[in-house]
């Protein structure tokens, strides 16, 4: 029989200390599987949930392995493993996004959609899970544009968007349709700032810390937030999702799991920029 001496008290014996690791990762997971007893059971269902893979950090391919990532992935395969469902994602360009959804073409989209009262109207919202704040995004060398005011004051020049998005319909509020280029993805619309063919591009900030980066030497945010704006999950108009889903939200944010995945998506550590995405040729 091995006896330990010293330290005044007897040191556990290896097998003890393995037995209560074992047990600890045994508790872990039980706390995990009544953590999802409590949440409501979809019994394995899928669901299909419209992305638009182009928008970062919510969804995009991932440069450097060519699979789908980000943010919304992380969220959902979350969500449907609390709530024992299977998530299909489904490729679907941004413009008619909202309205496939309306006509039950998908059972969810996750792209980084702004709460409205207008979509509202046709499409039933998640709880919103994080605020975003609209910038403008301009030239490191432009000296004309501190705010939007500079660029209402100054009728030469031209902001840039992308079309169907909360963006234009800010821009809207400022300044008349002819003095807005809108554009079908937020990438275009950059290579025209870049290239000197608009002045400024109004895009939520997260977005546009995105376009940094690489053209940290050539692009800047600047002014205050000219909008600040729930983000939400979009299901067709009496979808049995939204209850479900929200449960498992609530859960997200409550152990922790929101604050993680933001600070790996919107933190500093998250590098790809849409030079990455949409390298030029």
């Amino acid at each position: 029989m091995l006896v330990a001496c010293g330290g005044g008290g007897d040191e556990p014996a290896a097998e003890d200390t393995a037995s209560d690791a074992a047990g600890e990762e045994t508790t872990e997971e039980e706390a995990m599987d009544e953590e999802a007893s409590d949440l409501p059971d979809l019994e394995g269902r899928e669901v299909t949930i419209a992305v638009e893979n182009a928008y970062l950090p919510f969804n995009y391919i991932d440069p450097n392995t060519g699979e789908p990532a980000g943010w919304d992935y992380d969220v959902w395969n979350e969500i449907c493993r609390l709530i024992n469902c299977t998530p299909d994602y489904v490729e679907a360009g941004w413009e008619g996004m909202i309205q496939a959804v309306a006509d039950g073409q998908f059972d969810a989209a996750a792209d980084g959609i702004t709460i409205t009262e207008d979509r509202a109207e046709i499409v039933d919202f998640s709880n919103g899970y994080i605020n975003i704040e609209q910038r403008l995004l301009v030239r490191q060398d432009e000296d004309r544009i501190e705010s939007i005011e500079d660029i209402v004051n100054n009728d030469e020049l031209l902001l840039g968007t992308q079309t169907g998005t909360t963006n234009y319909e800010t821009a809207l509020e400022y300044l008349p349709e002819e003095r807005i280029q809108a554009f079908e993805q937020f990438p275009f619309a950059v290579q025209a700032l870049i290239a000197g063919d608009i002045d400024a591009v109004i895009i939520d900030e997260v977005a546009g810390q995105g376009y940094l980066g690489e053209n940290a030497d050539v692009l800047q945010l600047v002014g205050p937030s000219m909008s600040s704006d729930q983000l939400g999950f979009i299901y067709p108009q009496g979808s049995d999702l939204v209850e479900p889903v929200n449960a498992a939200l609530a859960e997200l944010a409550q152990n922790g799991f929101l604050e993680e995945v933001n600070l790996q998506y919107f933190g500093p550590n998250f590098t790809i920029t849409y030079d990455d995405l949409f390298p030029e040729e």
